[in-house]
């Protein structure tokens, strides 16, 4: 018998039918959405950061860009620590970083790191690659001022959940040939198949009425920021022809989440290719369970094997 989603999770469920929106209707409730997700009271609902970790916001500037960044640092640690660059979800065209400061403080604290989380562009007005660029970028811009920034530039991870796990794997893709050296890369959910065949996976026929993640929008990501000039392979990680050479992989799903199937193919690939992959599935856990630990149970475990993970990797003599 199949695990149900926890009760709470229904106030998440996503009833927009985002395939009828035009561009700018889209960009309206985007943003209206994550002006709450930002706002005190989504506390309930994302997590209280950890106290132990001081938030700053500031901003790096890109050839042609300025991103700003939410920069989570451990308030006792001292030292040049190390680096984890954190990317949220949304679909490429939604989400923001302050989603994920219960997580990225939470390891900044315990780690203990400098956690940067990246307000990357977004689709429809930035399609892919720009969000992979800018992730790309910022983190050779950090490892590049590693001094600046206070951290070691041998140490640097790269995390992130849905579309940030995109951008996290094809940032270790990218590395494994340009640089920097990555110690580790943690995907937590992520679409790792963004071409024609996205839905063609048996969990997104399985999971296709549970909240948080639906199909109207699924789609309406590969729409928004896969444009028909791209060749969607370059940005679907399982579509790659080899996927040996890459740092080591924590890769977190959730049993209830469509695209579970897709984390669950590329850890494979990656173990197929001989890249050092660890899978774990989570019962009663919904897309994004991550970023709502008031909801759903599961996220503590997770983000405790994430902690451990992390530790293992970038402090293996500890």
């Amino acid at each position: 018998m199949r695990s149900r989603a926890p009760l709470g999770t229904r106030i998440l469920r996503d009833t927009v039918d985002w395939e009828a929106l035009t561009d700018d209707q889209v960009i309206l409730v985007r943003d209206k959405a994550n002006r709450a997700a930002s706002s005190p009271a989504a506390r309930i609902v994302t997590g209280l950061p950890d106290r132990r970790a001081h938030l700053e916001e500031t901003s790096i500037e890109l050839p042609g860009r300025r991103l700003k960044l939410r920069v989570h640092r451990p308030k006792l640690a001292r030292g040049n620590l190390p680096l984890i660059v954190s990317f949220h979800g949304g679909g490429f065209f939604a989400g923001t970083a302050a989603q994920n400061d219960w997580l990225n403080s939470h390891l900044a604290a315990r780690c203990p790191a400098v956690v940067v989380a990246v307000e990357y562009r977004l689709a429809p007005e930035h399609p892919l690659p720009q969000p992979v660029e800018d992730g790309y970028d910022t983190v050779v811009r950090l490892v590049g001022e590693a001094a600046g920034w206070g951290v070691d530039p041998g140490a640097v991870v790269v995390l992130g959940e849905s579309a940030g796990g995109t951008i996290a794997a094809l940032i270790a893709l990218r590395a494994r040939k340009d640089g920097p050296p990555l110690r580790a890369q943690v995907l937590n959910y992520p679409a790792t198949d963004l071409t024609a065949t996205m839905t063609d996976y048996p969990s997104i026929r399985e999971n296709a009425g549970n909240p948080t993640l639906s199909l109207s929008r699924l789609r309406t990501a590969r729409k928004l920021s896969v444009p028909p000039s791209l060749d969607a392979r370059v940005v679907s990680p399982l579509k790659f022809d080899s996927l040996a050479g890459l740092p080591p992989a924590l890769i977190v799903t959730a049993a209830l989440d469509p695209l579970a199937d897709h984390g669950r193919r590329y850890a494979e690939r990656l173990r197929e290719d001989g890249t050092d992959a660890r899978l774990t599935c989570y019962p009663r856990a919904v897309h994004s369970f991550l970023s709502v630990p008031g909801l759903v149970p599961a996220a503590r475990p997770a983000r405790r094997e994430i902690l451990t993970f992390l530790r293992s990797r970038l402090q293996p003599d500890s």
